[in-house]
Parts: structure tokens; sequence; C-alpha cells
């Protein structure tokens, strides 16, 4: 089964258990809403690429986490374009979670999918309760706080905040976590493999930041501009297009040489390379090469 298979199976049957009879069904309605149609699911195609990289003799543990990530990330976006942040009316080309459910029925979807990680995690890897265990952990970094996405979007209430610490707990946190988990879902050690998704991470915040500055809505699908409105820290406009294009492809370049030794590397580099012209759309992709 190739990875969007696994992912898309893998997400299905982690929303059908919050699809169960008894569920409120308009909470159940909005959950699925907030998974499907996803977008290019790059966080768990990376969590897999790394686990297949390092020998994924436990596919179920490492479509577990690959659904976890992607789940965390689901729950994300629900908070993230709430009134009380972002206030965004459209999240991947249609009305967002609160948009057309409503705000308490957006806030309970987020909680339910977070905690859906949780459990996703321990159906997919209950049979190795070490490889659990350590899953368990990594995901929980990720999730909360210090250096976690609730981190990352505490910080849009601090007075003041530099842009790598807020880039890091924002979006690298689940960059690091798809690798970290992939690798220890395979049973590898994690450590090595957190400076490859952090450097991601990084990269794909410059990406969406030049998203957010040099292109239209119909091309994101989502609102753009939004972070001159909010006054949030921006590499476009730190560093102007250029010069974001080139931090872009340096980090992309960075991600590639930190691939720890591991018996599926040169696959691995490829698939990278190839995931990372989903950074940005065709507009500026061609910048990248």
């Amino acid at each position: 089964m190739d990875a969007n298979r696994r992912i898309e199976t893998a997400l299905d049957a982690a929303v059908a258990h919050l699809e169960a009879p008894g569920a409120p069904p308009r909470l159940a309605e909005s959950i699925r809403y907030a998974v499907f149609p996803g977008g290019h699911r790059i966080r768990p195609r990376l969590c897999l690429s790394v686990a297949r990289a390092c020998g994924d003799d436990d596919p179920a543990a490492s479509d577990a986490a690959a659904a976890a990530i992607e789940l965390l990330h689901c729950a994300s976006l629900v908070h993230d374009d709430l009134p009380c942040f972002d206030d965004a009316p459209l999240r991947r080309g249609q009305p967002s979670v609160h948009a057309a459910f409503g705000e308490p029925l957006a806030v309970l979807t987020g909680d339910a999918l977070i905690v859906s990680a949780f459990e996703t995690l321990a159906r997919g890897a209950a049979r190795n309760p070490k490889r659990l265990a350590a899953l368990v952990g990594l995901v929980a970094r990720a999730a909360g706080s210090p250096s976690g996405i609730a981190a990352g979007q505490a910080w849009e209430s601090e007075p003041t905040v530099a842009l790598t610490e807020y880039q890091q707990a924002k979006t690298g946190a689940l960059f690091a976590a798809a690798t970290v988990t992939g690798a220890a879902a395979a049973g590898a050690p994690s450590l090595p493999w957190r400076l490859l998704g952090e450097c991601l991470g990084e990269a794909y915040q410059v990406a969406d930041d030049l998203r957010d500055v040099a292109c239209r809505q119909e091309e994101v699908g989502k609102p753009v501009g939004r972070d001159s409105t909010l006054g949030r820290p921006n590499a476009a406009a730190l560093l102007g297009m250029g010069g974001a294009l080139t931090h872009l492809k340096r980090l992309v370049r960075e991600a590639v040489e930190v691939i720890p030794d591991c018996p599926g590397a040169e696959t691995l580099r490829a698939e990278i390379e190839a995931q990372t012209r989903l950074f940005l759309p065709a507009s500026l992709a061609r910048e990248l090469a």
C-alpha cells in the first residue's frame, strides 16, 4: 500500500472511532470536516518516509504515528482559525470549522482531535509497549509546552517574540515530531532524526511566509496578508522575497545533508526533495530549482 493510502486509511479509522454510536452528531460531522479532505499531508508522509528508511518493521505503529501527527496538525488548524486567534473564514479552500459549525464546536473539535492523536497511538503501537512509551513522549512534546504547538500559539499573545523561537514551536514542532516518531516507530534511535525535522519545519514556515506575502487567496486556499495584519513575524517581510527564497533553498539543502545513516537514506533524500516542492504553489515553486 502506498504512503497516501496508508495515511488516509489510518486517519479514516481514527475518525471513525470518534463517530461511534452515542457521539453528538454535529461534533462527529465537524471532526470529519476538519480532517477530510486534507492538504498535501506533508507531515505524515515525512513520518512514513523516515519509518521506511529505517526498515518499517511495524507498519501498524508507523501508520499510527503518521496519523497522530496529522490529527494534531488538523487540530492546530481548527484552533488557529478561531476568532480569538487568526479569525480566518477559510481553510483549504472551504469555510473554516468555526465558520461552518460555530465557535463552540470548533473548540471541541480541536480538543477531540488532540485526544484522538494519543488514542490512535495507543491502538496502533500497543503490541510493543517500549515503542509506544517513546512515541507518546515524542508526540506530547510536540503538542504542548514549552516547545510544542500550544507554545507556538501562545507566543502570539506575548508582546515580543524572536522569529526563530516562534517558528520552531509554531511549525517546527510537528515536523520534528514527524521525523523522530517515524524513526521510533521503526525501532531506530529517534534523537538523530530531530535535526532533519527542524530544518524541514523551518523551511516550511519560510515557505508559508512567502505564500502569505506573495500569493493570492485562491492559490493557497486561505486568507493571505495575515501576518502583516496581525503584526506577526514573517521571514519574507524581514528578509525580502529574494532573501527568504535563498534562506528556504539553504534549509532544504541542509535537510538533505543531515539525514542520518540508515538503510534507505538515498531513497529518503529523493523523497524529501520531492516533498519540499509541495511547500510552495506553482507560481513560486520554480524559484526553488
